[in-house]
Formats: structure tokens, sequence, C-alpha cells
């Protein structure tokens, strides 16, 4: 990381999804905020907390049994060899492991949650956390395991685990037993005091920290889309017109709006000059981009919100509030707010991969596609006969599309009565969000295979027709990718479209809304 990323302090100022995908990444620094205010507030919730244990109070997961357990009594002297075992027990999470990204974006928005002070969690222990996420040493955390309350409790203690030098670390893409990693690094294992090891696992920080992901993923999707519309305007000869900003201040949803101009400014259009399309009407699937589009920009905002408040909240459960003397019994670690977020957020991108579908079988289809060879098949004469061009990728399209479109189903109404019917009604949160991203996967997908067939039909045209980003994207396209001439394997063509684009380096345009 470089000596001048910036610095992010955690305790006073809330974090935006931006600065947890800085931190995620490795693009900036993270620190306990050094306000004395916060620091006191911090240290007040943990001594508080340790006086109520040397009395013996009834205290949810520190006097007492956890969950269902909740009517078993824990002897004060027992408390933090109980912590442990919370941590401990809750090591059979399953299924593929976090990204180093993901498992980053976890530990900072864990941060923000417990740097408010009402965890009783001490501030050696999040400077611990601020030093493993600085460093790089990740927590190895299984995706499967959560049902989103009592918040992510399985996946988390994978976050503890790493703290007492327990399972194991990724260390920049090396895998090392968690006590080796942190004595490589001049670190002891941190002694967890009682409740700590509660504290940080009976979040929302899973579920959370993969929504920021997502959430930041869909924009760019949202506007590498818009891109692919302006180049199928073209290639498709289309009518610019629909674009009009005539049209979208009669409808005036923000988002439809913002993809609108996208397009128009995409497609040079210029309302004097609208030129002679193909059609005086294009189809659904290039006409009403805005309006598709438009639904899931015009949801950011909202969707920004959910997430952030969520990001900055204190989210377990016992809550501490050392000020007024309580400690307050409730259920903030459910997490049916980012739930209900990315069951919507999944809808409105996979019916992006269904667009991108339809965009792809117009481009293919002899009759849709304004006199381009049949599939985009890049040879001319005889020989064109033994030539199918983009025959399989509309296939492999139209899976994608459907495989998107399938994992739609909401996961908050899956809940299940579990851990004796203690946890009786749950939101499945994690999974909504481990979907969302799956999705997200599957659309980036269809978006690589639709851009290479766009930068075909550009080289079909010999560029006729074909406005300014067009021109970007297939400069940016065939940089990397030559043009289909003749049959070959294109796998390794999406891969490399994928590239790009997570790279950052596929022209696809600015996206310029909140």
């Amino acid at each position: 990381m470089s000596t001048d990323a910036p610095t992010y302090a955690v305790g006073v100022q809330p974090l935006t999804i931006e600065a947890v995908l800085d931190l995620a990444t490795g693009r900036a620094h993270v620190a306990l905020d050094d306000d004395p205010a916060c620091r006191a507030r911090i240290e007040a919730a943990a001594a508080f907390l340790a006086r109520k244990l040397a009395e013996n109070a009834h205290i949810y997961g520190v006097t007492t049994g956890v969950g269902d357990s909740v009517t078993t009594r824990v002897r004060a002297e027992h408390a933090e060899d109980f912590s442990i075992h919370l941590m401990r027990f809750h090591g059979c999470g399953l299924g593929e492991i976090l990204s180093e990204t993901q498992a980053a974006a976890v530990l900072a928005v864990r941060l923000a949650s417990l740097s408010r002070g009402h965890c009783g969690v001490r501030v050696q222990v999040l400077e611990r956390l601020c030093q493993l996420l600085n460093l790089r040493i990740l927590p190895r955390i299984p995706s499967i395991g959560s049902v989103g309350a009592s918040g992510d409790l399985t996946p988390l203690s994978y976050v503890a685990a790493l703290l007492v030098g327990e399972r194991e670390a990724s260390v920049r893409g090396e895998v090392l037993p968690a006590a080796q990693a942190l004595a490589e690094m001049g670190l002891a294992p941190v002694k967890l005091s009682a409740k700590e090891s509660l504290s940080l696992m009976n979040g929302t920080s899973v579920m959370t920290a993969l929504a920021c992901i997502a959430y930041d993923r869909s924009r760019r999707l949202a506007r590498w889309v818009a891109a692919l519309t302006a180049m199928g305007s073209d290639v498709l000869q289309g009518n610019p017109a629909h674009f009009d900003a005539r049209l979208f201040e009669l409808k005036p949803h923000p988002g439809q709006a913002a993809v609108a101009r996208w397009i128009r400014e995409d497609i040079e259009y210029d309302p004097a000059h609208p030129g002679t399309p193909a059609r005086l009407q294009d189809r659904y699937s290039i006409r009403c981009v805005p309006h598709i589009v438009g639904v899931l920009v015009d949801s950011q905002p909202w969707l920004r919100t959910w997430i952030e408040t969520e990001i900055n909240s204190v989210n377990d459960n016992p809550i501490v509030d050392a000020e007024a003397g309580v400690i307050l019994h409730g259920g903030n670690f459910y997490g049916g707010h980012v739930g209900f977020a990315m069951d919507c957020l999944k809808t409105a991108v996979a019916n992006l991969a269904d667009l991108l579908d339809r965009q792809m079988q117009l481009l293919c289809d002899k009759g849709t596609n304004a006199g381009l060879p049949v599939n985009l098949v890049g040879v001319q004469g005889d020989e064109a006969a033994v030539h199918h061009g983009f025959k399989a990728m509309a296939i492999s399209a139209s899976s994608i599309a459907a495989e998107a479109c399938k994992l739609t189903m909401p996961a908050s109404v899956f809940s299940r009565s579990t851990e004796c019917h203690n946890q009786d009604k749950v939101p499945m949160a994690t999974i909504a969000a481990r979907d969302c991203l799956k999705i997200l996967d599957l659309a980036e997908m269809a978006a690589s295979i639709v851009t290479l067939a766009m930068c075909q039909a550009v080289d079909l045209r010999a560029g006729e027709n074909c406005h300014r980003r067009s021109q970007a994207l297939h400069a940016s396209v065939r940089g990397q990718v030559p043009m289909i001439t003749q049959d070959r394997r294109m796998d390794v063509d999406i891969a490399a479209v994928l590239s790009l684009a997570h790279a950052g380096q596929l022209a696809i345009g600015e996206v310029d809304v909140p």
C-alpha cells in the first residue's frame, strides 16, 4: 500500500460504502479515532461490563448461555472460558471461502460497528483489528452457515478465531495457520474478555460487507449495459430519438433519465438531425433500456442509505449503555434490511442479464439485425457456410440469463425456525447477499459476451454510423481480442473482457450518478 494512502478513522465519523471498499481493496488504512470522547466511551462500556460481571449480574452471553440456552447460568469465573468456547463451537462454516477483498470488507464493517462504543469491546481489541486489516492478515471465512440472525455468528467466528490465533489466515494470497501469520508479523494472540467473542460474532457485518461490494458492482454494470445499448443503437441502425431528453422529462424518474442521458451522449444524439433509422420504433431491448436499467439506478439512493445505516449501526446483543448504567437486550443483530435490499438488488441485476440476452439475440438473428450476417459470421463467400460466428455465444448468453433469473427467489421468505426454536424467524440476509454477487457474476459474463458481439458488429459495419461509445469500447476490446474472422474458441475472449472490466480498463463511460 502506498505511504500516502488515506486513513479512515472509525469510532466517530461514519464509514461510507466507498470507504469500506477502499479498505477492502487495500487502497486505504484504518485507525481507531484518537478522539478522547470516542475512546472514553469504548473504555467505559468495557469497564461497566467488567463491573457487572464482578457483581455476577444477569447478562446474556456473559453470565448466561446463548440462544435457547439463555436459561443456563454461567458463573463469573467461567465467563472468559465461555467466550472462547462460543467462538470454537461456531467453527462449522462451509462452502467457498470469501475472497481477501471480501474478508477485508468484513473487518472494516465490523470495526465500524464495534467502535461506536456500545459493545463492551476493549480498545486494544479494536486496535488489533485495525492492525490486521492494515497488514492484510485476513480471516479465512467460509461463505455458508449464516441465517442472518443472530447476525452472522458462524462466519464472524472466523474473525474472533484469527484474533486468538486459531484456524487459518490469508496473507497476500498465502494461506497460513492463524498463529503463524500473527507470529510472522510480531503479533501475539489476543486473550478475549467476557462478551468480546460474542460482540465480534453477533452482528450483521458479513452480509453488509458483501452488500457494499454488490452495490458497487451493480453501479458499474448499469453503466456498462447503457454503453452496450448505445453500441446496439449504432450497429442495428436504431432510432436515436428514443433517448431524447424530452421523453424523460415527462416521466421524470432520475435514474431512468440518467441512463437515457448516458446513451444519448454515447451516440452523440442531435435532436435537430435525428437521422433515418431502419425502423421507426426499435424493439424494447433497445428502446426501453432507460426504463429497465433505470429501475436499478433509481434504487441505488435508498440502497445506499440502508447499507450505510447498517455499516455504522450497533448491531449486536446485548448492547452496553455505560452512561445510563444499563445493559439493553434486544435484536439489533437482525439483518432484515440488508436481506430485503439484496433481494431487491438481485432482481434488478437479473433483469439486466435477461436484457443482455435479448440484445444478443437481436444481433445474431438475421430477421432483427438490420442486415448483419447471421450469427455475426465474419467470413464471406462460400466458406461462410462452415463457420458459425456467435451462434454458441448466443446459447451461452441464454443459459446465463436463465441461471441469473432462477436465483432471484427472495431469500428472506425462506426463514427457518432453528436453534431449538429460539431463532424462530430469521432473514437469510447473507444468503441474499451471496445470491446477489452470484447474479452479478453471471450478468458480467453476459455483458462480456454482448461486448464481444457488439465489437464484431462494429467491424462488420466497418465502423459506419458508429459514434464515440462504439469507437471507444471497440478500441479497448480490440487491444486484447481480435475480430472473429473464423471459428475459434471464445472462452478466453470472454475472460479477457471480464478482466478489462474488473480492472476498470473497459471504456464504458463514467458512472456519474449517486
